[in-house]
């Protein structure tokens, strides 16, 4: 069971026919394969087909090739000229490059939103704390990233900025497609778990200094630990299969 990105919902059967209608195929297909990306099942470095995804979804190729295009602005694929479009491989530096523009998001929102402590905000954290300190108990890796990544999502749509929420959106996927490769032990979930309740109580109290130092050094240590994983793997050859990096 993969971790599911929380702005994405998942469609149902019965649904498929009334996207379409109301949505232009090339968004439907686009959307279907980026979910697949996002799952795990089309890996970094894999070659994206348009006969496979036309003959898969039933369309012709032109509504594909829509998607595919539309689709690398993403920065999930890219276009090789006389190769095909294929998944992206996110490299070692360039994990740090959004790993830094994410901690300045992140800090940022959990100022605005200790400005201004919510109530009804602060209690969905709270809620999603819960759900961690289980997932923590029961080691397993996957389903805290999955809360996690809901977690921090919060905070940033509750923080009301919808130019953040796109460009935070796009930095979270092309990140997952790394994390999705370390996810397998509990190397630093109870770290984490002890930082994000600091988190909440910072909001909560107001501390908008305080929130924003504890966001970005929360990012900034999820991020030094993947960098870690992904230079070793890189460097031995092999992926890593009892590490993990949770934030």
């Amino acid at each position: 069971m993969f971790p599911a990105m929380p702005w994405l919902t998942p469609v149902q059967h019965d649904d498929t026919l009334a996207q379409i209608r109301d949505v232009p195929l090339a968004r439907v297909i686009r959307n279907e394969v980026l979910a697949s990306i996002l799952r795990g099942e089309l890996a970094p470095g894999d070659r994206i087909t348009e006969p496979t995804i036309a003959a898969r979804l039933g369309v012709s190729r032109v509504p594909v090739r829509e998607a595919l295009r539309d689709l690398e602005s993403t920065g999930l694929v890219e276009a090789r000229k006389h190769a095909g479009v294929f998944v992206r491989k996110v490299s070692p530096q360039e994990t740090a490059d959004l790993y830094e523009l994410r901690a300045i998001l992140d800090s940022h929102a959990g100022r605005v939103l200790a400005a201004a402590p919510n109530p009804t905000v602060i209690a969905s954290l709270r809620g999603l704390l819960a759900n961690m300190e289980v997932t923590v108990a029961a080691l397993d890796v996957t389903a805290y990233y999955e809360v996690n990544l809901h977690f921090h999502w919060q905070i940033i749509v509750a923080a009301g900025n919808q130019q953040t929420c796109h460009i935070y959106r796009d930095i979270v996927q092309k990140l997952h497609l790394v994390r999705l490769r370390n996810l397998s032990s509990d190397t630093g979930m109870h770290e984490s778990l002890r930082e994000h309740h600091a988190i909440v109580e910072a909001i909560a109290t107001g501390d908008m200094r305080g929130c924003e130092t504890l966001m970005e050094a929360h990012v900034k240590s999820g991020g030094r630990r993947l960098a870690a994983l992904q230079t070793g793997a890189l460097q031995t050859g092999a992926l890593p299969i009892n590490s993990s990096s949770p934030h």
